[in-house]
């Protein structure tokens, strides 16, 4: 039997990196588009073949696909600054939307198998908790109109162009590899990167705010074998952790883990859904997954790799295009 030749943007990165491996291990033949703008060479599995360079290069993308007839793509480049993204609205969406319309029309123009997209729970914005594929999205922010617009492309791209489709919405992913050095996202990664740095753990607002923690473990699996069940096409799921708890109380377990006293500084409230989680029954249903890792478990092994990693310099992001209302912190 042939091995099957899967594309995979964003395998560079954080969660991209290990579904890569994921797929590697199923005995995939990956190739991994990368512009190495928040990932790493170091992550890419030595057995993955590597191509610097961006979805937002229409003639590279088409190249690809033309050389090596993908089977299936798993579409996981993006900026995920949910907050940022404001900001930065022409940035957000040439990287987000315009990007991913590339490598839509061609996986349609080569008769792609399937099209796996991550997309984000941030297309549910201020809604019903928890959070079920059923409900309406209302997108808050930038980035969450971007990926819900993806998900309009695809479900018409089904229609029109039979080209099927897999959509994942995670949130709040965290572990090893992720870059803990942008200060803009990623709330675990820069906690630790603070306190490697002696500094206090910033929050925005009181802390109160909830949220749900998803240790990549549970998520990179299920990514990786959507396209061999037959069930999962045409569909949307939330994948993650099933718990959700406060700001404060995460700060407390990153403390803990890292083995160091923390200090809080609060930061003025910034525009943000106060409270998000999501329902998974649709995910275990289909996928049989289950919530393997505790809060504790995964910080913990995350705290491992961070030690050894190293702290990283927070760089200021470069492309804001709005200064109204932004932050006074991500500018310091």
């Amino acid at each position: 039997m042939a091995r099957k030749s899967v594309l995979i943007t964003g395998g560079a990165g954080f969660i991209g990196s290990h579904v890569t491996d994921e797929l590697i291990a199923m005995g995939m033949d990956v190739v991994v588009l990368d512009d190495l703008s928040g990932g790493f060479t170091e992550n890419v599995h030595p057995k993955a073949q590597f191509v610097e360079g961006s979805i937002n290069d229409e003639n590279l993308v088409n190249s690809l696909f033309e050389k090596h007839s993908f089977t299936y793509v798993y579409h996981l480049a993006a900026y995920a600054a949910e907050g940022l993204s404001h900001f930065i609205k022409k940035f957000n969406y040439e990287n987000n939307l315009i990007g991913s319309v590339h490598l839509i029309n061609a996986a349609i123009n080569h008769e792609v198998k399937c099209f796996v997209f991550t997309s984000s729970i941030a297309v549910y914005g201020r809604n019903q908790l928890p959070m079920t594929e059923d409900l309406i999205p209302q997108p808050e922010d930038s980035y969450g109109v971007a990926k819900l617009s993806v998900e309009q492309e695809l479900k018409i791209s089904k229609e029109i162009f039979d080209l099927d489709y897999i959509i994942f919405r995670p949130h709040n992913v965290y572990g090893e590899r992720q870059n803990i050095g942008d200060k803009y996202r990623n709330v675990i990664g820069i906690f630790m990167n603070q306190i490697m740095q002696d500094k206090p753990l910033t929050i925005f607002g009181d802390g109160e705010q909830t949220r749900a923690f998803t240790y990549i473990g549970e998520v990179a699996p299920i990514i990786a074998k959507a396209p061999l069940v037959d069930e999962a096409y045409g569909e949307v799921f939330n994948i993650g952790s099933d718990k959700y708890f406060t700001v404060n109380y995460l700060a407390e377990k990153v403390g803990q883990a890292m083995g160091s006293k923390i200090e809080i500084r609060y930061l003025p409230e910034r525009k943000e859904v106060k409270h998000a989680y999501a329902n998974h029954g649709k995910a275990r249903e289909i996928f049989s997954s289950c919530n393997k890792y505790s809060l504790e478990e995964g910080l913990e092994k995350m705290a491992g790799w961070a030690r050894k990693a190293g702290r990283r310099k927070s760089n200021n992001f470069e492309h804001i295009e709005i200064l109204k209302n932004l932050p006074p912190s991500w500018l310091e």
